[in-house]
């Protein structure tokens, strides 16, 4: 792991610890060096006491953890979605392991071992989960309070109308809808992160704080008239288990009525099939709603290793171009697993007053004073760009979420760049 990406594990576990939440770091094969045998890199964070199960192999997989289907308390078993539970493990049992055992089966019960697909840890899905997806790329910079917005705001003011775009992060300034024009209407959860300090002290910016006011912003930028609503889910150093997140995205469905969610977080996962609470999501809710786009961050490792559920096949993956719109910028995800790339590096837009202390190196301890704007980067802002114009070409054409969204990756097909791929520069 490099010194950053050190340091955004250590805010990761640190915060977990302080609030007395369990939480388990997977790690891969050690990596063979020059000199030796290095550290394995982490792979994703997961809730060690609990796995995920589809519901038609509930019981097999009841027996092969230990678990007697007789002795279950309240709690030990709980509902994510339709069609997947979270169950409790016995006391001792961590959940990569024991789903080990789940694959090998049991002579003993004669029962046959179970592929992937059928149960899975709960992941950590996060705007920056360690090594595995860095998201933002960087933390925000300082710019001026008066500083234009980049991408410009579209010339036209109805792009979006009738629209709704549902931001799912880290909750919303409650200051910047009547602070910036662009804002004005925007509506969602306050910003845990945004410690209101009063008389006359500045307000004080935890990590990730702003995270889903600035992509609110740049959706806004793409689509003025859209209607935006940013819900706070991200609110454990900067993220939320799997089983709790797709809990969440049901509620948008249920409650928001979103004709585009906007997604900027993910992970990369113990089954090279994905995140297991999210496919069970698409196949029993968002795939039963006609027409309604899942906008997903392609994450920011410069891998082509796929982060989920960005890599999903009903997710519009979209990765990070260079700031000059020629290339991709040097931290985003690729692979043929993202759909598209747009720009996500030196954008400017909307993000609390306040003091900001830097915790990744160069800047560790150094204290940012902001005015309501922002610089920042990553593929988490690239994400929102998309989805604002997947809005605006909605209210213009008339076309759902999806057709939408195809019709966009139509034409960044046709202006593709050589090793790059499908671009909206």
């Amino acid at each position: 792991m490099t010194t950053r990406q050190q340091a955004q594990a250590k805010l990761v576990i640190d915060e977990f610890a302080r609030r007395g939440i369990p939480l388990a770091a997977h790690r891969g094969a050690a990596v063979a060096t020059g000199t030796g045998t290095g550290d394995p890199p982490l792979q994703f964070f997961y809730r060690p006491g609990y796995i995920l199960v589809r519901d038609e192999y509930l019981d097999r997989v009841q027996r092969l953890v230990g678990l007697n289907p007789a002795a279950v308390q309240p709690g030990d078993i709980l509902p994510v979605v339709r069609g997947v539970r979270r169950i409790r493990l016995p006391a001792g049992k961590d959940a990569v392991t024991t789903l080990a055992d789940v694959r090998a089966g049991s002579a003993d019960l004669r029962l046959d071992g179970l592929g992937a697909g059928v149960a899975a840890p709960d992941h950590f899905v996060s705007i920056t989960p360690g090594e595995g997806g860095l998201c933002p790329a960087t933390e925000p910079d300082q710019v001026p309070a008066t500083s234009p917005v980049v991408p410009p705001q579209v010339d036209d003011p109805n792009a979006g109308q009738g629209i709704r775009v549902v931001v799912v992060d880290t909750g919303l300034d409650t200051d910047a809808p009547g602070t910036h024009s662009w804002m004005t209407g925007v509506d969602g959860d306050p910003d845990p992160a945004i410690v209101r300090s009063g008389g006359g002290l500045p307000n004080q910016l935890k990590p990730y704080a702003g995270h889903g006011t600035f992509i609110a912003g740049v959706v806004r930028a793409m689509a003025p008239a859209a209607e935006v609503i940013v819900r706070s889910v991200f609110t454990v150093a900067g993220g939320v288990f799997e089983s709790d997140l797709v809990r969440a995205l049901d509620a948008v469905l249920e409650n928001d009525f979103p004709d585009v969610i906007s997604l900027s977080a993910g992970t990369w996962t113990f089954n090279a099939t994905g995140l297991l609470g999210f496919d069970v999501f698409n196949e029993t809710r968002l795939s039963h709603h006609k027409g309604i786009v899942l906008v997903a961050a392609a994450g920011n490792d410069a891998d082509r290793r796929e982060f989920w559920p960005a890599a999903a096949p009903y997710t519009l993956s979209v990765g990070a171009l260079a700031a000059n719109g020629h290339g991709r910028a040097s931290f985003t995800n690729f692979g043929g697993w993202v759909d598209l790339y747009a720009p996500g590096e030196n954008l400017v837009n909307a993000y609390p007053s306040g003091e900001y202390t830097y915790q990744e190196p160069p800047r560790t301890g150094t204290v940012g004073k902001f005015t309501g704007m922002a610089s920042w980067s990553g593929t988490s802002f690239a994400t929102p760009l998309v989805a604002g114009l997947i809005a605006a070409r909605m209210s213009r054409t008339g076309e759902n979420g999806r057709d939408a969204a195809a019709a966009l990756l139509a034409r960044a097909r046709s202006q593709a760049q050589p090793g790059v791929g499908a671009v909206l520069p």
